[in-house]
């Protein structure tokens, strides 16, 4: 008890972040779709939020040495509240990218900075619970900022990102307040990407997989949706569907991959992800009940990946290439992200909503082709690190979670 009230600032700033972030995008698809933005449009909106995810992970550890923990955490909120605000101003695609990049910067920089200051804080007898907490935390209000998507959309459009803007002011407060003494900066992770490529490619390629599938669904979803007939608060089910399968699935996921082989692992997630995009495909007419079931095996499916392809990634680092071998997946976590949702939209206006989940099932048949190829080329090591969920939060959060990696631990 005494450990999560010590973290209860940081982990209030994360849920209160996570629901001015996490409402954001869904927000601005079904405001810019009502407003005649095209689809492809709106799927460049997502893509600018990861390009600006992808400049904040790189910036932050860099200004948090330059001016601290708190004023840098001030500084991204600056930025996410600005970008915010500035939709009531002008309705126009090209400036809301440019909005969106700022609200991107102000996530990764927001969360580098908790993750940065969790991670000085953290002892070995405490790092699983601040973790299991950290993650409550943070996927709980991803959870809810989906739910809150009906009640926005019904209201004035100033309004909706007033109180967006509202929450993201709000995540700045119980940091800047707290009373504990800031942590020593960390030096800044050297970006280094052939790293990852060179302790596994199949890791590499499961990441980039699992981007084109979160980023497409989290930032194209709601296009989908409304093609499908579903209204604004069933929008927002349909994205919390997704979020609590993605959580559901995580501890007998983590159970498989540190029982059998993780390629093994990773390539049933995908067969099963495609077994998913058919099921969503298939049951698009079949009412909203349908959709939202299918929703949540879609998130059951897809979300683990990310995790079991880390986890594989670092059984063949060794302890000193962890936390730039975590930089670096993240790096190729946000290309795809980048990537993918204006694809997907683009795919959606030529072809039809379904062409999102065609789109996704054909990225997953390429890692199994990949992953049996790789399974022929080595073996698997008989050394493993310990899994854990992996956030796609900073470029930091492999010294977080270094450790946790560790058998011994």
């Amino acid at each position: 008890m005494r450990m999560l009230i010590s973290f209860a600032a940081l982990f209030l700033s994360v849920a209160l972040l996570q629901l001015s972030s996490g409402g954001v995008g869904p927000l601005d698809a079904l405001t810019g779709l009502r407003s005649g933005f095209s689809p492809g449009e709106v799927g460049f909106l997502g893509s600018s939020h990861f390009f600006g995810f992808f400049i904040g992970c790189w910036w932050a550890p860099r200004l948090m040495g330059s001016v601290g923990h708190s004023r840098a955490y001030a500084a991204f909120t600056a930025m996410g509240a600005i970008g915010l605000a500035a939709h009531v101003i002008v309705t126009d695609p090209a400036y809301w990218a440019l909005f969106r990049i700022a609200s991107g910067v102000c996530v990764a920089g927001c969360y580098t900075v908790i993750e940065a200051w969790l991670q000085a804080k953290v002892t070995n007898e405490t790092r699983g619970r601040a973790m299991g907490s950290y993650r409550i935390a943070d996927m709980g209000a991803s959870f809810v900022a989906q739910l809150m998507i009906g009640a926005l959309a019904d209201l004035e459009t100033y309004i909706a990102y007033n109180i967006l803007t509202i929450l993201c002011c709000a995540s700045l407060l119980p940091l800047v307040l707290t009373r504990a003494t800031q942590p020593v900066t960390p030096k800044a992770t050297r970006l280094r990407p052939a790293l990852a490529w060179a302790c596994s490619p199949l890791g590499v390629a499961a990441v980039v997989v699992a981007a084109l599938s979160s980023a497409s669904f989290r930032m194209v979803g709601p296009i989908y949706g409304q093609g499908v007939g579903l209204g604004a608060e069933q929008i927002g089910y349909f994205l919390a569907a997704y979020v609590a399968g993605g959580a559901i699935a995580q501890y007998p996921i983590g159970w498989l991959a540190d029982k059998f082989d993780r390629r093994w692992v990773m390539i049933g997630l995908s067969v099963a992800a495609v077994a998913s995009c058919a099921t969503t495909v298939a049951t698009s007419n079949e009412g909203t009940m349908a959709v939202l079931w299918a929703a949540a095996f879609f998130g059951l499916t897809t979300f683990p990946i990310y995790s079991v392809a880390t986890a594989h990634a670092h059984d063949f680092a060794t302890a000193d290439q962890r936390v730039e071998l975590s930089a670096a997946l993240m790096f190729f976590y946000a290309v795809g992200a980048i990537a993918a949702p204006y694809t997907t939209s683009a795919l959606i206006a030529g072809f039809g909503p379904a062409a999102l989940f065609y789109f996704v099932a054909i990225g997953h048949i390429v890692l199994i082709i990949f992953g049996i190829l790789r399974m022929r080329v080595r073996r698997a090591p008989e050394d493993r690190t310990r899994y854990v969920y992996a956030p796609r939060t900073s470029f930091v959060i492999g010294r977080l979670l270094g450790r946790s990696r560790d058998p011994d631990s």
